[in-house]
């Protein structure tokens, strides 16, 4: 089963990918010490939870795409991660971290309800993939 939807229709890798432009905006801004440190980090995390969402819904099982939505919650997690790190190191104002990290809440919160709902799909299937 393919998944029939565009992954740039879904809601969730609409707001995964606003979260990465606003990521890159607001760490243009960030010590250039930190050039291959945080920022690429904070970057290459929140970038891989749109691409995740991209990559599995071109899955042919639903239990692959389980699988690539969960990966995006692990990336979703990391960048949240290194978010709170960029507010305590006061590299972020709070109130953009404080955007930022509800943006991040409400991505994860949507990858979550996404997930269980294509597992669901998959066992309901008797998907032949873990």
């Amino acid at each position: 089963m393919r998944c029939m939807q565009r992954f740039t229709e879904l809601k969730v890798w609409q707001r995964a990918h606003e979260l990465t432009l606003a990521v890159h905006r607001e760490t243009r801004a960030f010590p250039s010490d930190e050039r291959y440190g945080l920022t690429a980090q904070l970057r290459r995390s929140a970038g891989a939870v749109g691409a995740n969402i991209a990559e599995g819904s071109k899955s042919r099982y639903p239990a692959e795409y389980a699988h690539s939505l969960n990966i995006a919650e692990k990336e979703m997690a990391e960048a949240e991660n290194h978010l709170l790190l960029a507010r305590d190191l006061e590299y972020l104002a709070a109130g953009q971290a404080t955007r930022l990290l509800a943006q991040a809440d409400e991505v994860g919160r949507m990858l979550n309800v996404l997930r269980s709902r294509v597992e669901a799909a998959a066992r309901g299937r008797g998907d032949p993939r873990p």
